[in-house]
């Protein structure tokens, strides 16, 4: 058994849950890979995980849309990340949108067991609804930076993805032929009025 002197000498690892929300090109990987690298030159455990259907830029890295990329693990669900997380200090995890509702919990796992989760994802789909696990993630983290592109359009912040070909499917990868980021008022022209 320890003494009280003994417990306040014994380090503490104190988990966490951080979310980098936004439109589409609006520098969320960006975000994600600054604080992945500042974590590794501090010399502390990274992994790094992306659903395994984004195979955009690269089948084992995340990869901004401006190729700033590294390293990672494709899974197939957010289960898997529970597998390939030991001992590690810090979990990143790129395009959260695509993963099935279990990223809540796995994230929540994660950050229980003392382990720094960053995670970055679309938090509306096209159609400007919320977007997969990312709502209940925002809810859940101790901190959420949603960041904003330029409206392709006006030249205001923009915050919605709107998808510039015709296609029903909420699952959709793609860049700049496939959609452009808008502001509210943008996107709500091109909505009622296509």
């Amino acid at each position: 058994m320890f003494s009280e002197n003994q417990l306040h000498q014994i380090p503490i690892r104190r988990g966490s849950i951080e979310v980098i929300c936004g439109s589409m090109f609006s520098g969320k990987t960006e975000e994600l890979i600054r604080r992945l690298k500042r974590a590794q030159f501090a010399r502390q455990k990274v992994e790094i995980f992306k659903p395994a259907i984004d195979t955009r830029y690269d089948v084992e890295g995340v990869v901004s849309h401006d190729m700033n990329s590294i390293p990672c693990t494709p899974v197939e669900n957010s289960g898997n990340i529970l597998l390939f997380s030991g001992d590690i200090d810090v979990v990143g995890i790129d395009e959260a949108q695509f993963f099935d509702n279990g990223l809540v919990e796995t994230c929540n796992k994660l950050a229980d067991q003392g382990i720094r989760v960053i995670v970055a994802g679309l938090d509306m789909d096209f159609k400007g609804n919320p977007f997969g696990p990312m709502p209940a993630l925002c809810a859940i983290a101790e901190d959420v930076t949603k960041v904003h592109a330029i409206c392709m359009e006006c030249g205001q912040l923009a915050n919605y993805s709107h998808r510039l070909i015709k296609n029903d499917k909420l699952v959709l990868l793609g860049e700049k032929e496939e959609y452009q980021p808008l502001c509210r008022t943008c996107y709500n022209r091109h909505k009622f009025c296509p």
